[in-house]
């Protein structure tokens, strides 16, 4: 799985957009190596990576929780005159 670094126009998909933190490809579509390739290293248009692989969740693992913490955060206001 891979996702979006960088807004972009998919030439090879009818100009379909990608905006930055989608996941590419969309639904349906199917995306050869070379492409991956292309659109994860400096190789295409743009001269620079528009994609990152990351690694996508197993079925039977929980998904990560923030840490909780005691602090509450901090109230932002006007201060009160003494």
């Amino acid at each position: 799985m891979y996702k979006v670094l960088k807004h972009f126009v998919d030439l090879t998909d009818n100009n379909y957009e990608y905006h930055s933190g989608d996941i590419f490809p969309r639904d349906g579509l199917k995306v050869t190596k070379a492409r991956f390739t292309e659109l994860s290293t400096d190789k295409n248009r743009r001269g620079f990576p528009l994609i990152v692989e990351v690694a996508e969740p197993k079925a039977d693992e929980p998904k990560a929780e923030k840490p909780k913490t005691d602090k509450e955060p901090a109230k932002r206001g006007k201060k009160k005159n003494a």
